[in-house]
C-alpha cells in the first residue's frame, strides 16, 4: 500500500521527500518491500528491503519497538572460554561462525528466548544472565530487522540442534583460539567485531 507523502530527511541542498511503500512479495519468514523516495536533486529513486514484518505501510512502520531475534553472548563458567557456533549458512554457501541466536517467539521475553534457543542450538543452559544490549540492527543496509543481545554464562554437555534444518557445531573458544579464528575463517559481522574485542582484553 502507498503511504502519503512524507517529510523524510534533511538532504545537503534541501529536503529528501519520503513517496510511500509497496509489498512485493510475502515469505514465510521475511517480505520484501520497495520504498520510494525523491531526492535532494527530485530524482525519484526506489530503496528495496526485507522485514520481518509483513505489513508495513507507513514510513513510521519502519521503525519497530520491540526485537525480532534474540543474540546469546555467552561464556564458560570461568569466563575464559567464549561460546561460538559454526553453522552452515545457505544464503553464503558455507560454513560461518556465529553467535547463537534465534528468533523470539510470540509472546516470549528475550531472555526466554535465549535460554530457549540456546538449549535447542546447542545443549546448553544458560544459567547466568548477566546484562542486556539494547536493540540493534542486523542488516541495516537491507533490512529493519532489530535484535537484543543477551550476555551471560553457560553451562552443561553439547548436544546436536533439535531442528533438522539447521546444521550447527557450537564450540568453547579461548582468546588465542578465537585470534586464530579470525585471521583464516568467515564469521558474521557482530560476532567477528566482538570476538575481535573479547581476544584482546
Amino acid at each position: 500500500m502507498e503511504a502519503s507523502a512524507f517529510r523524510l530527511w534533511k538532504g545537503g541542498n534541501g529536503n529528501v521527500d519520503f513517496k510511500g511503500i509497496q509489498k512485493r512479495e510475502e515469505g514465510r519468514f521475511i517480505t520484501r518491500y520497495n520504498l520510494t523516495y525523491e531526492t535532494v536533486d527530485k530524482k525519484e529513486k526506489v530503496y528495496e528491503i526485507i522485514s520481518r514484518k509483513n505489513n508495513l505501510e507507513t514510513f513510521e512502520s519502519l521503525h519497530g519497538e520491540k526485537p525480532d531475534a534474540v543474540v546469546i553472548i555467552a561464556t564458560d563458567e570461568s569466563g575464559e572460554r567464549i561460546l561460538v557456533d559454526r553453522e552452515f549458512r545457505l544464503a553464503v554457501g558455507g560454513w560461518v561462525y556465529n553467535f547463537p541466536a534465534g528468533l523470539i517467539d510470540a509472546g516470549e521475553e528475550p531472555e526466554e528466548s535465549a535460554r530457549r534457543e540456546l538449549r535447542e542450538e546447542t545443549g546448553l543452559e544458560l544459567y547466568e544472565i548477566n546484562d542486556r544490549i539494547g536493540l540493534s540492527y542486523s542488516a541495516v543496509g537491507f533490512s529493519n530487522e532489530m535484535n537484543v543481545c543477551i550476555v551471560g554464562k553457560a553451562r552443561g554437555e553439547f548436544h546436536e540442534s533439535t531442528s533438522t534444518v539447521e546444521e550447527i557445531i557450537p564450540g568453547w573458544y579461548t582468546k588465542e583460539e578465537i585470534k586464530k579464528l579470525l585471521e583464516t575463517e568467515r564469521f558474521a559481522a557482530r560476532t567477528q567485531a566482538y570476538c575481535y574485542l573479547w581476544s584482546r582484553m
